[in-house]
């Protein structure tokens, strides 16, 4: 069996990848280009292949019986264009890292330590206790939004709790409430949901019903106080609607961790989207890195490596996305 990791994410899950399955097979770590005839021989060979995407420019792989995402998002894979023979699996593990955060952008609003610190360097006192003037926020009692409430939406709304926090769900099937949830909504009643919210995180997939799902009118019915928070992909906000709202402060900010633009072989130190969100200043922008820690490695790795040893033993694989359901399990 051979086995091919493809691209620089996939090959993060290829160390000690054979004695974690138990497995002799042959694993290949292949480039994101693939440049040579034997690069493309080897993915064309592949029995498995764990990779980010698959397009037609690809090496038509007619023995694959497995192409496994290391991650949840498999928009980037054309599932239509693979062979028949094969089953499309994907993994989570990145909802810690992503709850840890989400929680890490709403503390950082509420409780100054960094311009706390630069300031008493500098003699200068500005958060002294003593008087209202100078008292920070809270988090407790705040109304946190989740736009999408599956793993990723079920671990914030843990954590929120912990915090005191009132959650609101927005989802695509009917949410019950409980000690998580405080009210929920479906994609029908999305113009109540943004206006009772003081954040808003978007953990939603992109799909066809989910892009710019975020969009002008949303914003128009949010608090001028609120915060988005993108953890999903970033077309699910629109992108000239989030830049307008930011720049003429109709919302108070944004942490935007998944984008409009990515580098690439042609472009591989791009600006994360074409409009100048770098030069706002209630804008806090990271590099697509909430869920990539090494907790999230190890446990996708876990992951794939159980639905290798699955699918030698003739057993069910798991995180079916695409492929035969009747003898896999989702």
């Amino acid at each position: 069996m051979r086995i091919v990791f493809h691209g620089e994410n996939a090959a993060s899950f290829s160390k000690g990848f054979s004695t974690l399955c138990n497995s002799e097979a042959e694993i290949i770590v292949l480039p994101d280009a693939l440049t040579t005839d034997a690069e493309r021989d080897a993915y064309a060979q592949a029995d498995i292949i764990v990779g980010v995407k698959f397009d037609q420019t690809l090496p038509y792989p007619t023995k694959l019986k497995l192409f496994h995402v290391p991650g949840a998002g498999y928009d980037a894979v054309a599932l239509s264009s693979l062979p028949s023979s094969a089953v499309v699996c994907n993994c989570f593990g990145h909802e810690q890292a992503i709850a840890e955060y989400v929680m890490a952008a709403l503390l950082a609003r509420h409780v100054p330590l960094v311009d706390a610190d630069q300031r008493l360097r500098q003699g200068d006192w500005a958060y002294w206790s003593g008087s209202p003037d100078r008292a920070h926020d809270e988090m407790a009692g705040k109304t946190i939004g989740l736009l999408g409430f599956g793993h990723i939406g079920k671990a914030i709304a843990s954590r929120a709790k912990a915090f005191e926090m009132t959650v609101n769900v927005a989802n695509r099937s009917q949410v019950s409430l409980s000690e998580l949830v405080d009210r929920a909504f479906t994609l029908d009643q999305l113009s109540e949901f943004w206006g009772s919210i003081d954040y808003l995180v978007v953990s939603v997939p992109l799909t066809e019903d989910t892009k710019a799902i975020v969009d002008a009118k949303a914003f128009a019915a949010m608090r001028p106080s609120a915060v988005v928070i993108n953890v999903g992909r970033g077309p699910t906000v629109d992108e000239q609607a989030l830049f307008d709202a930011l720049q003429s402060s109709q919302i108070a900010g944004a942490v935007i961790d998944t984008w409009y633009s990515y580098p690439s072989q042609d472009r591989p130190a791009p600006l994360p989207s074409s409009l100048p969100f770098h030069e706002l200043s209630n804008v806090i922008m990271t590099p697509h890195m909430s869920g990539w820690t090494n907790g999230t490695i190890q446990r996708r790795q876990r992951t794939i490596a159980d639905n290798v040893m699955r699918l030698a033993s003739g057993r069910a694989c798991k995180n079916v996305v695409w492929g035969d359901t009747q003898t896999h399990d989702r």
